[in-house]
């Protein structure tokens, strides 16, 4: 008998949805790489716009945590309150009313709490994850990349905000091309990725 062909983790706009996780002010100055996570993030929400994949978007205790910042240019959406360190509680009912959803596309903060615990409850849905590494950090750069190994381990894909971009838009003929050109021409800000990456790269084999 034939061994379960692997999933490989393709994603189209007709089944995804980009999930926006606690990128919140009080945040700000604690997290490694902010600034450059909430522009990933931002990128990716233009690119969703664009080619009208759905956006959902979280924050932890607002009332002490403070609004989402608006770097990120949420403008119109109307972000979901929670306490609980997963974004499905709260969404149970967006998820609930999309059939056709395959692939949730994962931005945001802190990768050891909110991000993981999301992944986790996703994947017990039988969602594929695909967690944009570039766009997720934590306070503490451990903690970041053992988060990430967590959840490649679990069954998550990881992938840069490029790859996804590129994934979801397919063809450069694609009519949206040339705009999400102009959002990708220059490389996404430097997270310390690389770094993180060659320094345990035993983790992530």
């Amino acid at each position: 008998m034939a061994a379960a062909r692997p999933s490989l983790g393709r994603v189209l706009p007709g089944s995804s949805i980009l999930f926006l996780c606690d990128m919140q002010e009080k945040f700000r100055h604690n997290i490694a790489y902010f600034p450059q996570i909430v522009s990933v993030a931002a990128r990716m929400l233009k690119v969703a716009q664009l080619l009208e994949v759905p956006v959902m978007l979280t924050e932890q205790y607002p009332q002490g945590l403070g609004p989402t910042v608006p770097e990120l240019g949420t403008e119109g959406l109307r972000p979901l309150a929670k306490t609980c360190f997963s974004m499905v509680p709260a969404l149970q009912q967006e998820l609930d009313s999309r059939p056709q959803l395959r692939s949730v596309l994962l931005c945001g903060i802190e990768a050891q709490a909110c991000i993981l615990n999301t992944t986790l409850d996703l994947l017990d849905r039988g969602l594929q994850v695909h967690v944009v590494v570039d766009a997720c950090s934590s306070r503490s750069q451990v903690d970041r990349l053992v988060a990430l190994a967590r959840m490649r381990q679990s069954g998550a894909f990881l992938s840069t905000s490029e790859g996804l971009i590129l994934q979801l838009v397919g063809d450069a003929a694609h009519p949206q091309f040339k705009e999400i050109q102009k959002l990708i021409k220059e490389p996404a800000p430097d997270s310390g990725l690389l770094g993180l990456f060659q320094g345990q790269n035993s983790l992530l084999h």
